[in-house]
């Protein structure tokens, strides 16, 4: 307990700037001011936190989770993010579940859906399904890209479904211990097959985190949201104190951001073959491409074999792993800007690139999208850059081809009439080319009646397919 106070009183003495002759010994004050700033951050985050009771029994209706005397089966913690009953928590709390309860503070517990998931970044956004218990508070969204070695947090998550008859949660305290960290289990051989805390994504604490807490909060001494818990017992199947959390940095949030919508993650993807490249002389290194895959974003913006890319919207990027981050992160269909140096040291800056789709393979796991495009026609399509990930280049001649690729044909629809397939390449609509899904549902939706749809073809030749939307 003296230690405890000791340790207290030299935080808050270092968060005031006080003399380190004045931290020879502990000062009542200074313990509980500290004290009563963490309890105003546990007061404020507090009401944000779930508790998640999971079942993935074949006969989830004999299961009663909304029974504060069933111990439950499965569990984990959530942080609401949104009003409307939107709760965020790791991708691994409710995947395969059958049926989820969630019991929050204040006596509020409602069934709830997924709404969203991602497996690449072991996200997922559940939704509460009683209107009766809404509004709930969201927390406070805070800088978890800008934490620092050694900075003071708190943990709230339930332990061990602590908080399953209640909804209280608990809190532990410590510091970071570390950021950047892989997750646990060591790297996959296939880039595809990474998830993303395999590029070094994850904050490490030292505050206590078992079974239980995956899905927590981990907040600032505001009370804001910096990072969401992932316990390494969670992870690794053991119980060791400590672990992990997931940023809640600028990358996050615009994942976090397309789940809040229902919709589906699509990382960015550039089309460059790289390895390590030399340093440049003021001490920063680069990215060397190998080569550039033809009909990539990267050929489209003039990426050439031997460039070094440097910076990617005015983050350096220093080996393979922070470029996967860094593109993927960022998104399929948005622009970033480059910073190239040519093989003759001339540096090109600001070079804008339109990214396109990285493929995500299905032994991470099929995401989860309630909300999902329009189907005009009957019609579903993507980036033709997954399709040349998923079978190889080679096939198209050694490039990404133009167009889009056919994801989904509905049963009984236009386009099921006339045969179209699934993995089709569509290039044109009505004459109009089409290089991404946003321009096919664009030229779709300004269509009536017959629409004639131009499909890729190796020979060159075009093959036009007519389909009636009305």
């Amino acid at each position: 307990m003296c230690r405890s106070v000791w340790v207290l009183s030299c935080a808050f003495s270092l968060i005031l700037g006080i003399p380190a002759s004045a931290q020879d010994r502990p000062r009542l004050a200074d313990v509980l001011a500290l004290e009563e700033v963490m309890q105003e951050a546990i007061r404020k985050a507090e009401p944000s936190i779930a508790c998640i009771l999971v079942t993935r029994s074949d006969e989830p209706h004999q299961v009663q989770l909304a029974n504060p005397d069933v111990v439950p089966e499965s569990y984990g913690s959530g942080v609401v993010i949104d009003e409307k009953g939107l709760i965020l928590t790791n991708r691994h709390v409710v995947t395969g579940a059958t049926k989820i309860f969630v019991r929050l503070p204040g006596n509020k517990a409602s069934y709830a859906e997924i709404h969203a998931d991602d497996p690449r970044s072991d996200l997922a956004v559940i939704r509460l399904l009683d209107a009766r218990v809404l509004p709930v508070p969201a927390i406070k969204l805070g800088d978890g890209g800008n934490v620092r070695k050694g900075q003071l947090v708190l943990a709230l998550a339930n332990p061990f479904a602590a908080g399953f008859r209640d909804g209280s949660p608990s809190a532990s305290w410590g510091i970071i211990s570390n950021i950047r960290r892989r997750a646990p289990g060591g790297n996959r051989e296939d880039e595809r097959d990474r998830t993303l805390h395999h590029y070094g994504t994850l904050l490490q604490t030292d505050a206590r985190l078992n079974l239980g807490c995956s899905g927590g909060a981990l907040i600032d001494l505001k009370g804001e949201l910096i990072g969401l818990t992932t316990s390494l017992a969670a992870i690794a199947g053991g119980e060791t104190p400590g672990g992990f959390a997931v940023p809640m940095d600028a990358g996050m949030r615009r994942i976090i951001e397309v789940l809040r919508r229902g919709e589906e993650v699509e990382y960015g993807f550039l089309g460059v073959v790289f390895q390590r490249g030399p340093e440049d002389g003021r001490g920063r290194g680069g990215v060397l491409i190998k080569s550039v895959l033809p009909g990539s974003p990267a050929q489209h913006a003039g990426l050439r074999d031997g460039d070094t890319l440097l910076r990617v919207n005015g983050v350096e990027v220093n080996d393979a792993d922070d470029l996967f981050l860094v593109i993927g992160t960022h998104l399929a269909g948005s622009t970033v800007r480059l910073d190239v140096r040519s093989p003759g040291g001339a540096v090109r800056r600001g070079v804008p690139v339109t990214l396109a789709k990285f493929y995500v393979p299905e032994s991470l796991g099929r995401p989860i999208a309630t909300r999902r495009p329009p189907a005009p026609g009957g019609l579903r399509v993507d980036y033709t850059s997954i399709l040349a990930q998923r079978v190889g280049a080679g096939l198209f001649g050694g490039a990404i081809p133009p167009g889009v690729v056919i994801r989904e044909v509905q049963t009984n629809s236009a386009a099921d009439r006339v045969r179209l397939q699934v993995d089709k390449i569509i290039t044109h609509v009505n004459g109009r080319e089409v290089r991404t899904p946003a321009d096919f549902y664009r030229e779709m939706e300004k269509a009536a009646g017959p629409v004639e749809l131009t499909l890729y073809t190796a020979d060159g030749r075009p093959d036009r397919v007519t389909i009636d939307l009305r």
